[in-house]
C-alpha cells in the first residue's frame, strides 16, 4: 500500500506540474578554493583566496582566508550556506577580514563542470587594519576544486 501512495502522489504532483525531483532536497557543497574574477581593487592585492573545507580533504587547504606572503587567516565565525554565506577571520597583524554574500549556484561543486573565470560566489569583502576598515569591495568568485 506504500508503494500505491508514493505513486499517486508523483502522479497527481505531475498532472499539476510539479517536478518530483524538486520535492528532494538537493545537497549543496561548495567546499573548494574561490579565487578573484578579475583584478584585486585597491586594498586587496595581498588577497589570495577563500578555502572551504568542510570534509577536512587533503586535496584543499584548511578552511581559511589566504594572503599572498602566504599568512593564513583562519575563521573565527563562519556560516555556509547557498543564500548565506558570511565570516570574520582572527586577528594577524592586526589585520582581519569579512565577507558577506550568497552562493550563485546549488549542488555539489566538486560533482559540477565549472569552467575557470566562472562567477559562483559573490558578496563584499572587508578588511580592517587596527580594528578601522581600510578596504571593501563587492567582489565576484570562481571555483577550484583541488588537484
Amino acid at each position: 500500500m506504500k508503494g500505491f501512495k508514493v505513486t499517486s502522489l508523483v502522479l497527481l504532483l505531475t498532472a499539476l506540474g510539479i517536478s518530483a525531483i524538486a520535492i528532494v532536497q538537493t545537497k549543496f557543497n561548495p567546499d573548494g578554493a574561490f579565487f578573484l574574477i578579475g583584478k584585486p581593487p585597491t586594498g586587496f592585492s595581498d588577497f589570495s583566496g577563500i578555502y572551504l573545507n568542510g570534509r577536512r580533504l587533503r586535496r584543499i587547504p584548511t578552511q581559511s582566508l589566504q594572503l599572498n606572503n602566504g599568512k593564513i587567516l583562519h575563521y573565527k565565525t563562519l556560516v555556509v550556506k547557498q543564500d548565506d554565506f558570511r565570516f570574520t577571520t582572527v586577528t594577524v597583524g592586526g589585520v582581519y577580514y569579512t565577507f558577506s554574500g550568497k552562493f550563485l549556484r546549488g549542488g555539489v561543486f566538486a560533482e559540477q563542470d565549472l569552467y575557470d573565470e566562472q562567477p559562483v560566489l559573490e558578496g563584499v569583502l572587508t578588511k580592517y587594519k587596527n580594528g578601522k576598515k581600510v578596504a571593501d569591495a563587492k567582489l565576484k568568485f570562481s571555483w577550484f576544486g583541488g588537484t
